[in-house]
Order: structure tokens, then sequence, then C-alpha cells
């Protein structure tokens, strides 16, 4: 299966104030959703890894993924993570002509 540009989007909450909430996206090259969702937890994990051994956090990964943004105070809700292609908020294809106002 060819490579493809997905996005995983993870619902996440606070751990102390559950009313604070949000989704933590991961971008990145696969060759399915399944391999998008799982390398994604993957780099997430090494992330919080480093994180708590007081280690630098990685930056991108084979494929373009990475952990930029990682909140310690965060927990993520992997169950509930969706992954599909990704969709340039700002490409020239998209209806509306992008983000570039001209």
């Amino acid at each position: 299966m060819p490579l493809r540009y997905f996005e995983v989007d993870v619902p996440i909450h606070h751990i102390t104030n559950r009313q604070l909430h949000g989704v933590h996206v991961f971008t990145g090259v696969a060759s399915s959703k399944s391999e998008a969702l799982r390398i994604a937890h993957e780099v997430y994990d090494a992330a919080l890894a480093a994180y708590t051994a007081g280690l630098e956090i990685p930056g991108k990964q084979a494929g373009g993924w990475g952990a930029r943004g990682l909140r310690p105070d965060w927990a993520l809700d992997w169950q509930a993570a969706k992954a599909g292609p990704w969709n340039n908020p700002c490409s020239w294809t998209r209806e509306g002509g992008g983000c570039f106002e001209l």
C-alpha cells in the first residue's frame, strides 16, 4: 500500500481539571489508518518517556511524525483517537482558496 500523509486526532483532558479538554493532533506518513494510529501512539510514548527521564523530547521522526507541544499534565484518550487522510487547511486545492488573502 502506498504511503500517504495522515492526521491522528486524540481527545485530551487536563488531569486535575476535566473541564479543560481538546484534541492533540499528530501528522505524518503511513500506509494505513491503523499504522498512523500506532505510530502516533509510539511517538507520544517516546516523547513522554524522554520528558519523564529529564531528556530532550525527540524531534520529528521518520515520516514526519513527532510530539511537539507535549503536555504531561494532560491525558490522551487513545481509545477514542481517530485517523484519516490529512487535509491541509491552507491547500491551494481546498475550496475557498486556502489560508491566504490576496
